[in-house]
């Protein structure tokens, strides 16, 4: 029974990271723009939040300079894309290259460093109800505040005028520019508004998952994320399911080894990016699906004619 609740409690935790970044690309991708950047933004954000947290105590600092250091470097991916017409994949590529090198780099110096002790945020009570207690309501507070933003997140989306405007511009740029709005200046700050999210996800990884910094601690986790969003079909909910279950896949290789099964560690290892391999296969088999819930406008620039 422990073990169970072992399983779906860490299978939330480690939904979260994912759920946080997707969510991020998300928002990009609903107003028109591929980010392939989100593996460097997390690392470097990771960094920027375990640094300040070793400096100051404090773990919502730390959140705060993730989610600043998230959204400066996608600021500047959507300065080169958006206003100056650069590839967008290509500079989101480069862009992860650059985190992972200038997170190596600045971080040697935080390999060794501790952070201060940890919070129990057990809920009174709550925490006490068998197998679900342990699993549910003993999460820290970004693993709900994760799913207010996916539920803050559909309501944006559909129900504002905000929302309205931003998926208009995923769909057609020149339709939106036409009223009146400005295209890129919505574009820049729906950018940065992922970047912060995967930000968030960067600082949260090394400040509460794991706590700790070491080089390349992401692991792959954006590029996940990335994989996430096609397959949510670009909507919030499926987006923290899929998050669950890639994270449970994640968390399974553990659970595995715990209770015996003797399968080699590297095949454990392997098993989230199976499961992204597989999951890209069979969505790739029905193409008018996706194309069907993607923005029309989705990795194509906007130059607009005045």
């Amino acid at each position: 029974m422990e073990t169970y609740a072992l399983l779906i409690g860490s299978t939330l935790a480690a939904g979260t990271v994912l759920a946080l970044a997707a969510l991020g690309l998300l928002i990009n991708e609903r107003a028109g723009v591929v980010n392939l950047g989100a593996e460097g933004m997390m690392l470097c954000s990771a960094l920027a939040g375990y640094a300040a947290v070793v400096a100051t105590g404090q773990d919502w600092l730390g959140f705060v300079a993730g989610m600043a250091s998230g959204a400066l470097l996608a600021m500047a991916f959507g300065l080169l894309v958006i206003w100056l017409n650069a590839n967008s994949y290509a500079t989101g590529l480069a862009l992860s290259l650059f985190g992972a090198g200038f997170s190596a780099f600045i971080g040697t110096g935080y390999v060794q460093a501790i952070l201060p002790p940890r919070v129990n945020y057990a809920i009174p009570y709550l925490s006490d109800i068998p197998l679900l207690g342990s699993a549910l309501f003993k999460q820290h507070p970004l693993v709900y505040i994760a799913i207010a933003l996916v539920l803050g997140l559909m309501y944006f989306l559909y129900k504002t005028r905000a929302g309205l405007v931003l998926r208009a511009i995923g769909e057609s740029p020149e339709s939106a520019h036409a009223l009146g709005y400005n295209v890129r200046r919505i574009r820049l700050l729906a950018v940065m508004a992922g970047g912060a999210l995967c930000g968030l996800a960067g600082a949260y990884l090394s400040v509460v998952y794991t706590p700790l910094w070491v080089e390349g601690m992401v692991a792959g986790k954006g590029w996940i994320a990335l994989a996430l969003t096609t397959f949510a079909t670009w909507r919030p909910a499926r987006v923290l399911l899929g998050a669950y279950l890639f994270g449970g896949v994640t968390m399974l290789q553990f659970h595995l080894q715990g209770v015996g099964v003797q399968v080699p560690v590297e095949v454990l290892n392997m098993l989230p990016y199976i499961a992204t391999i597989v999951v890209l296969v069979l969505i790739s088999r029905r193409p008018d699906w996706i194309r069907a819930n993607m923005p029309a406008s989705l990795g194509k620039p906007f130059h607009p004619n005045t």
